[in-house]
């Protein structure tokens, strides 16, 4: 080991071993332009759109742009994907870039190693940096429930693997490697790996799992669902999203890729988001109370899209609820008095940022948010001065920004996707999943994000103190590694549905209805009670308790497992909401939709007594709650 002590360390990242494009303008600044190094043509998707994106794992055109590139052969068009008014979304492209060749990327990498050849090459995140075969995606993996904007998890783990094997192996062949140690908490195979797909990589020679680190105390008991009021073997908030994909109607479903409407997912998601938004503000209270910790408790929420992230944001952190989904109610999470304590970042944000590629002013303010989320100050020299990141005071000047760090005040967190490996806040005591999880590397990134322990105080006992994280909607598993069948399923038989010209006479017009407007005057009442559908608020369909314990016995959760058993319930929401509160708040959101209507004509002053009349007539007469549920908890029902 002394022998590494007189080598030259050099610490990057897998963007560096990209190969850099080579184009040189000449001297004089002419408009001639000589291109350099080796030509590399690569096949890649595009997206063509108007605002500026990171299309994290490809890239992206503005319009104008786009045709420039064809025009001018920068790139070849193979096919062209448009939306339904013509508009041309998405281009299968292929395009050839100069880069530098093997020498020049290696002369880059090791400069400062001169011509050193005895390396030592460490691989930090190593589930990244592997041999990916170009093999199609198996049936089982291609989702119904797709979205325009969703940025499918596996391209950037795929270019990231690629280019970070493909600059070792340029390495190996300039300069030679001694040797490669890998280092992962999730030694095991990324998705779309066919047989492989979550099995240990078989490299693997020292193992110090998740179930030995969570036994020794070096990291937070996660607690899972492990039983519910409706008593099924699968309790309904342990896979949030597969639990809501049969209840949604066809039309809250959307397209194939339109994806389902966000507030369809919140009106039904509202339940356990409010359960355990519930259980952190009574941790957020009990922190404040025990005052050996001035930092707040963090809540995490993951979501599938940004439209899914987008309305979360602004119905948690902008108190803004989406059509037919009622109020979330949780004061500590929103955003007032320009105080930011719940925030939305996007995967896409993430990748820019790690590429230090982003020229976005907020982009950069947020990166410094999420990397200082838990911090209540800057580190700080010998004199005591704080010790800022680079170019962070000028960065809160241009944006008049106060300079404690950024991410002092945030208690909530939205993201799209997962927040990075490294992400070192240990403040993470909630996570809930509102996504497919495909894999169980997903599945422990997610988790992992909350596992990071707040405090290494030895106890009485000669052990850490037990901290626990909650989490609903990650169908989590301490021991994942399952083989899968290797064979690929067969494609079903692809039938080609088209329109017969002879045929066109019987045609049949359906016309497009846009929505319904109701004429208002002077009053508004139900005539006919009794045609009115009822509600009833049954446990068995929508869980109002759960059970949560850690899952180290055979992957079963178990109440003699590492922090106990802890319940889940509705008790928060029910503590801080009066059903005539909730009734008001109905009313209002009624009168304010039907005095925006054009046909309207009674002012909102009028209407609300008579909508809240009827509003308390629905709760008395309409809706039965079976025990334990309570009759408040309609206000949650979707």
């Amino acid at each position: 080991m002394s022998d590494l002590s007189k080598g030259r360390m050099i610490i990057t990242n897998w963007h560096v071993l990209e190969p850099q494009s080579v184009r040189d303008d000449p001297p004089g600044g002419g408009s001639r332009v000589e291109r350099r190094g080796v030509p590399a043509t690569a096949r890649e998707s595009v997206l063509i759109t108007s605002a500026r994106t990171s299309a994290r794992g490809g890239r992206a055109y503005t319009p104008e742009a786009y045709s420039v590139a064809k025009a001018s052969g920068e790139i070849r068009v193979l096919d062209e994907e448009r939306d339904a008014l013509g508009n041309l979304t998405r281009a299968e492209i292929e395009a050839t870039r100069y880069v530098e060749s093997d020498s020049a990327l290696v002369a880059r990498v090791l400069g400062r190693a001169g011509g050193k050849q005895n390396i030592l090459v460490i691989n930090d995140e190593a589930h990244h940096a592997y041999r990916i075969p170009p093999d199609e995606p198996d049936a089982d993996e291609q989702e119904a429930l797709f979205d325009d904007d969703d940025e499918d998890d596996d391209l950037p783990d795929r270019k990231e693997a690629t280019v970070w094997v493909d600059g070792l192996d340029r390495i190996q062949k300039i300069r030679g490697i001694n040797m490669c140690v890998d280092l992962s908490a999730t030694p095991y195979f990324l998705g779309r790996m066919g047989g492989s797909t979550n099995t240990v990589f078989p490299w693997v020679v020292s193992d110090f799992g998740l179930t030995d680190a969570i036994e020794s105390g070096l990291v937070k008991v996660p607690q899972l669902v492990a039983a519910d009021d409706t008593g099924r073997p699968q309790p309904a908030y342990f896979n949030i999203w597969e639990w809501i994909k049969p209840r949604l109607t066809r039309a809250e479903r959307g397209t194939a890729r339109g994806g389902p409407r966000p507030e369809a997912i919140l009106k039904h998601a509202h339940t356990p988001i409010a359960m355990l938004g519930g259980m952190w503000w009574k941790e957020l209270r009990k922190w404040e109370v025990e005052d050996r910790d001035a930092r707040p408790p963090v809540f995490i929420l993951v979501a599938r899209n940004k439209r899914l992230a987008r309305a979360l944001f602004e119905w948690i952190g902008e108190n803004r609820n989406p059509p037919g989904v009622a109020p979330l109610n949780i004061p500590p999470l929103a955003n007032v008095d320009g105080r930011i304590v719940t925030i939305r970042v996007d995967t896409g944000v993430v990748a820019e940022t790690d590429s230090d590629n982003s020229d976005s002013y907020e982009n950069r303010w947020m990166r410094l948010t999420l990397d200082t989320v838990g911090s209540l100050a800057w580190p700080e020299d010998r004199q005591g001065r704080p010790v800022y990141p680079v170019g962070f005071e000028d960065l809160a000047k241009k944006l008049s920004r106060p300079v404690h760090p950024p991410g002092r005040d945030v208690r909530c967190i939205v993201s799209v996707g997962m927040l990075t490996e490294g992400w070192d806040c240990n403040t993470v005591t909630h996570v809930i999943g509102l996504r497919p999880f495909q894999s169980q590397l997903l599945c422990e990134q997610v988790v992992g994000r909350a596992l990071r322990r707040r405090f290494y105080d030895i106890g009485e006992d000669g052990h850490f103190e037990e901290e626990i994280a909650k989490v609903f909607g990650v169908p989590f598993e301490v021991v994942p590694f399952k083989a899968t069948n290797a064979d690929p399923k067969p494609k079903p038989p692809q039938r080609r549905i088209y329109p017969v010209p002879s045929k066109a006479r019987h045609a049949i017009t359906v016309p497009n209805v846009q929505g319904f407007q109701m004429g208002v005057r002077n009053r508004i009442a139900v005539e006919d009670w009794a045609s009115v559908a009822g509600t009833t608020l049954d446990p068995q369909d929508l869980p109002s308790t759960s059970a949560m314990a850690a899952a180290l016995n055979m992957n079963r959760p178990s109440v003699t497992a590492p922090g106990g058993a802890h319940m889940a319930t509705l008790d928060a929401f029910r503590a801080e909401h009066r059903e005539q509160q909730l009734a008001f708040q109905m009313a209002a959101d009624l009168t304010r939709l039907y005095a925006a209507q054009p046909t309207c004509e009674a002012p909102a002053h009028v209407l609300f007594p008579q909508i809240l009349r009827i509003v308390q007539h629905y709760l008395d007469h309409k809706v039965v709650a079976r025990p334990p549920a309570l009759r408040l908890d309609a206000f949650l029902s979707p």
